[in-house]
């Protein structure tokens, strides 16, 4: 094979084109993987729809797992530089970071200087293949790769390398969980697999507040003790929280939904000293209004998560594994389409709002 086929975004809105792209000549420790499994995650439907700005032409499709089938020169190493053979079943870091820059040394990867994202690059000569919604993905030199542990299946392991591995880093920013009780906002991917961590990291109990009454229902699957619908008056929301924590509110708020409304309420749900950590706040909206004295007399600590470091996906993919039988993660995959069917599969996805669906070249 000296080609593969990739789906090629154009326009909003506008039907992804199958083309056809040389595969690249690898250098030093360059890697090339057959994809096996690709995921489409929220930011792909926002990219798609014009929700937010992506480059194009480009590729998209950043949760991927694959099949390392040709390596550079120098051979191709995992992240902590143990060589790697063909064959291998890998996923990889959705960020690429240089880690020598300001911002990688002082531990913000995520914010590289020279940073790439896989599934958000224009297409380059020499560079197209960069987005899971393809046959293969080419890894420049320094990559952080990670195995696939041989338990998970590859829907289940597919979200790791954005979905989990960022309720990683979020649990990374909110410390401890253990005896702490923990309020989810949002029961998508992200705030079901928050709901898992933390029921799986000892939290006393998990409040998830979603509007869909099919995701309430998913969260209590995922660890979820109570499920609260978002779209009750805020005054009914506290009291229900309130009436589980002694009146205190919670320990931790963790904020997947991104609206501002949730921000707030969230906010306002913490005890004294509670954490606040929110991830979901990626696309615009209108300015979130908080009370300043408030934050200070109640000593409330806010933390925002964007991106991971691979130590992240690592954690990611040693929770997966140590829970695949305790949770239902293959039930989160709504659909698996072909490749060839990938505009069904964005259009699945946007009406019927599956946490995930999959694309299996």
């Amino acid at each position: 094979m000296t080609t593969s086929l990739a789906a090629v975004f154009t326009s909003p809105g506008a039907p992804l084109e199958m083309q056809s792209f040389p595969l690249p000549t690898l250098n030093g420790s360059e890697a090339l993987v057959k994809i096996e499994c690709a995921t489409i995650c929220g930011s792909d439907l926002h990219s798609y729809f014009g929700r937010r700005h992506t480059p194009i032409p480009g590729i998209l499709g950043h949760e991927m797992v694959g099949e390392i089938v040709a390596a550079g020169p120098d051979g191709a190493s995992d992240y902590h530089g143990v060589p790697l053979v063909i064959g291998d079943h890998v996923t990889w870091s959705m960020v690429w970071s240089c880690g020598k820059c300001f911002y990688c040394s002082r531990g913000l990867r995520s914010k590289c200087e020279k940073l790439m994202k896989f599934g958000h690059e224009p297409i380059t000569p020499g560079r197209e293949l960069l987005g899971g919604m393809a046959e293969h993905c080419y890894l420049p030199e320094g990559t952080a790769i990670f195995r696939v542990p041989k338990n998970l299946p590859h829907q289940v392991a597919s979200p790791a390398n954005c979905a989990t591995a960022t309720v990683a880093a979020v649990y990374r920013n909110a410390g401890p969980v253990a005896g702490e009780t923990i309020v989810v906002h949002g029961a998508g991917m992200l705030g079901v697999t928050a709901c898992a961590m933390a029921a799986s990291g000892g939290a006393a109990r998990v409040i998830v507040i979603e509007p869909d009454a099919r995701r309430r229902q998913m969260a209590l699957r995922f660890g979820a003790d109570v499920a609260i619908d978002s779209t009750k008056d805020a005054q009914v929301i506290a009291a229900e929280v309130k009436s589980v924590t002694e009146g205190r509110g919670a320990d931790v708020g963790l904020e997947f939904a991104g609206y501002p409304e949730s921000i707030e309420l969230g906010i306002s749900l913490l005890r004294m000293g509670g954490r606040f950590v929110m991830a979901g706040a990626t696309f615009p909206s209108r300015f979130v209004q908080l009370d300043g004295e408030q934050l200070v007399r109640r000593m409330i600590r806010i933390t925002g998560v964007y991106n991971y470091i691979p130590e992240d996906l690592e954690a990611a993919l040693e929770f997966l594994s140590r829970t695949v039988d305790k949770f239902p993660y293959t039930e989160l995959v709504g659909a698996i389409f072909p490749l060839r069917s990938v505009n069904m599969a964005i259009a699945f996805a946007e009406s019927e709002r599956p946490p995930r669906v999959a694309l299996v070249p």
